[in-house]
């Protein structure tokens, strides 16, 4: 009866299930950026940081604000700005978030590897969504300080979400279709950038309250949340109504990622040994770098020294994740088609698009910063910066899944708690290199910023493979010569099949 009923529902899913997951990722991912970066327009219209009447900081070089330039534009006025936050402690504030999420990336991967990325997932961005609904009534009541540690806790809701993803994708994406889906999923995070930008901008138009912001998004937090736990689920044989077909491509298209309750322990010690583990670390460092500072930053920028009004701002924000976005599936299709046809091999495509991502956008955030009060050519170069950054998808964000498919999970929260710090350093940096919020003061930030894009690529570059590393399957590929090492823990089904070939061959 059980078997009919899924065969029923099986043949009413036009689309294999894998691609819904693949939805549902970019859907999560969009909600995640979402809860995540509506602080970075909300605190635009939140803090109250105008300086009439002192010109000891005045800048020579400022921008005109939207009244000087549009025939309909009115001079920047925010009927709800009640704080009174130094840029520093804006810095502080904004970085907030991902001290939380750094302290719970690798229990998420941990969590996601032994009990299925489903929960481990779904569970943490509801925690998000629920604190992402309170940030009103929590920074009105405790200002500052309360706000700050609200928003290490949503960090930490929303830490498991890229290792249980990981885990996910490894049980469910074949290797010849990572790029493209990596794309799909993970381009999510830029459609949440856009949707998140542009909806804030729309949000506090006019004379819209800065909470709606966080109201909105907590109930699309939700939303995603109720969804997530009817359609998704952690592995193929777990899925109810999943087609006969789609299983047996499946299991016969991914190798590693099994999902046995007796796994062997987690090579810690040849993760940190390993060359190309520390390679993806350095280009991830890189990559949220430059991602975070134009996440974080680029509202205040656009705000502060292109002077935009926030309307213009939350579209004008909008578009280079738009861009990027696109590009990522460009970039996802081109890899996914050379590796089939062998034009190149997994490595060289990981080295390729991780390169273009890295070094394309550091030389575009130079020329926006050199381009001055030209807000046209201003917002060009950062449209140009994040479409190129779009190469990262196919490259260094898959790349995982490529090293490590039985520890994704792990790999994934080692790499990314600690790329995290990026996201911790940058935004309080660019707070105390900008206290005036000038152009000369950001364009020292985007120096620093090129820098560091440009030598974690070049480690990336001499360190990356493309290949199962040894240790993640130490069964089949056995330990390096040389390295010392206990013995192999022998897990329930290796002993039974042990034993099945010793009656066998007795009984020969």
């Amino acid at each position: 009866m059980i078997a009919k009923w899924r065969r029923c529902i099986s043949r009413l899913c036009l689309i294999p299930q894998r691609y819904v997951l693949g939805l549902m990722g970019l859907w999560a991912l969009c909600n995640a950026y979402t809860m995540r970066v509506c602080l970075n327009l909300a605190i635009t219209q939140m803090v109250n940081n105008s300086k009439s009447g002192d010109d000891s900081h005045y800048d020579p070089d400022a921008c005109p604000d939207d009244s000087e330039l549009l025939v309909n534009g009115t001079a920047p006025f925010k009927p709800h700005a009640i704080f009174d936050w130094s840029e520093s402690t804006q810095g502080l504030l904004l970085s907030g978030f991902y001290y939380g999420y750094a302290i719970t990336q690798i229990p998420g991967g941990y969590l996601a590897e032994k009990y299925g990325g489903k929960w481990t997932l779904g569970l943490g961005l509801l925690s998000t969504a629920l604190f992402t609904l309170l940030t009103p009534i929590v920074v009105t009541a405790g200002g500052a300080t309360w706000l700050f540690i609200l928003r290490v806790l949503q960090g930490m809701g929303e830490g498991p979400t890229m290792p249980a993803l990981m885990v996910v994708l490894a049980r469910w994406v074949p290797a010849h279709e990572r790029s493209l889906q990596g794309a799909l999923v993970f381009g999510g995070a830029q459609i949440g950038n856009i949707f998140g930008s542009f909806m804030s901008g729309f949000l506090m138009a006019g004379d819209g309250h800065w909470a709606n912001v966080f109201y909105f998004f907590g109930c699309f937090g939700i939303l995603w949340f109720l969804f997530w736990s009817i359609l998704c689920f952690s592995a193929p044989e777990t899925h109810p109504f999943i087609s006969d077909e789609e299983l047996k491509y499946l299991n016969e298209s991914i190798t590693g990622s099994d999902n046995k309750s007796t796994r062997d322990p987690i090579p810690w010690k040849a993760i940190l040994r390993s060359g190309p583990a520390w390679a993806l670390l350095f280009a991830a460092v890189g990559h949220d770098w430059g991602y975070y500072t134009m996440v974080t930053d680029l509202p205040k920028y656009m705000t502060d020294v292109l002077k935009f009004n926030i309307a213009a701002t939350g579209t004008l924000t909008a578009i280079p994740y738009l861009a990027m976005w696109l590009s990522s599936f460009a970039f996802g299709i081109i890899c996914d088609i050379s590796v089939k046809r062998n034009w190149h091999s997994i490595k060289t495509g990981r080295i390729i698009y991780t390169t273009i991502a890295a070094t394309g956008p550091a030389v575009c955030i130079i020329l926006a910063s050199y381009s001055g009060c030209d807000r046209f050519a201003a917002v060009a170069y950062f449209i140009a910066s994040m479409a190129l950054m779009g190469g990262y998808y196919s490259g260094m964000k898959v790349n995982a899944l490529d090293l490590a498919p039985n520890y994704a999970g792990s790999l994934t929260a080692m790499v990314n708690g600690t790329s995290t710090l990026s996201g911790i350093i940058t935004p309080y940096l660019i707070g105390l290199l900008t206290p005036d919020s000038t152009l000369k003061q950001w364009r020292v930030a985007f120096w620093i910023c090129f820098a560091v894009l440009v030598i974690t690529n070049v480690i990336y570059v001499i360190w990356a493979d493309g290949e199962q590393q040894w240790w993640d399957d130490i069964r089949r590929h056995g330990y390096p010569e040389g390295w010392k090492h206990g013995p192999l823990k022998t897990s329930d089904d290796d002993k039974e099949k042990s034993k099945k070939k010793e009656a066998e061959g007795t009984a020969l």
